[in-house]
């Protein structure tokens, strides 16, 4: 029981860090300075519906993709790996003005947001952008059975419900957090994210290593044990 609690908050916060509710609080609150808490709350919970079939989705439909393209699970742990670390840099080096001078622009461009947010910008890419479902992925692939499969959407689950009460509270959190709080909390979730992505091209590495091994044996012993195969000539 221990070990799934540990398997669980372990996927939570590989979930967590890459979708930073957090980051999505303040773009909602950015885009949403004077809209009704009735309106607030029906585009975070569309937006977070939206992001969550999205996760579910690709976390059911990963076996098949891989079948479909021939991609093995080495590979996308590798590749997976190296977007999410380049992720992680982008956070740990992101400047703090720039999500405010994205709102700026965003407000300047639309001047008072009218429009439905829920699905684009919030639900993709903020919550359900390319990070997410390579990890969301990566995770429902390493599951060892169907118990751990099932935190793996759990996981998910409580991380979308993250950023439903994230974006809900979003005007106390700014106001408590300020640019600079936001700042420091994105840097250290960029370094756990740094961490996680190159375990994930560790594992995946390891995996291809053993894959080309055994693979190697197996073509031995074929030559060996074929009849068709003709003897080598000694002499």
């Amino acid at each position: 029981m221990l070990v799934l609690l540990e398997y669980l908050v372990v996927t939570f916060l590989a979930v967590f860090v890459i979708v930073n509710p957090l980051t999505t609080a303040f773009i909602f609150m950015a885009m949403l300075p004077r809209a009704s808490e009735e309106k607030r709350r029906a585009i975070a919970l569309r937006s977070v519906k939206v992001a969550t079939s999205l996760l579910f989705a690709f976390a059911l439909l990963g076996g098949v993709i891989f079948q479909l393209f021939g991609i093995t699970l080495a590979a996308f742990r590798i590749a997976g790996g190296i977007i999410l670390f380049g992720i992680a840099i982008g956070m740990i080096r992101q400047k703090g003005a720039t999500e405010k001078e994205t709102a700026e622009e965003v407000k300047a461009d639309k001047g008072q947001v009218t429009e439905d947010i829920s699905v684009i910008p919030l639900a993709i890419p903020f919550m359900s952008g390319p990070g997410a479902i390579a990890t969301v992925m990566i995770l429902t692939s390493e599951a060892p059975t169907v118990y751990h499969t099932g935190l793996v959407f759990l996981g998910v689950l409580a991380c979308m419900v993250a950023c439903y009460f994230a974006m809900i509270y979003s005007r106390y959190i700014v106001q408590y957090l300020g640019d600079t709080g936001k700042d420091i909390l994105t840097k250290v979730f960029g370094l756990i994210l740094a961490v996680l992505a190159v375990q994930f091209v560790i594992n995946g590495i390891s995996d291809a290593a053993i894959g080309f091994m055994l693979d190697t044996q197996m073509l031995d012993e074929n030559e060996v044990e074929d009849p068709r195969v003709p003897a080598r000539d000694h002499d």
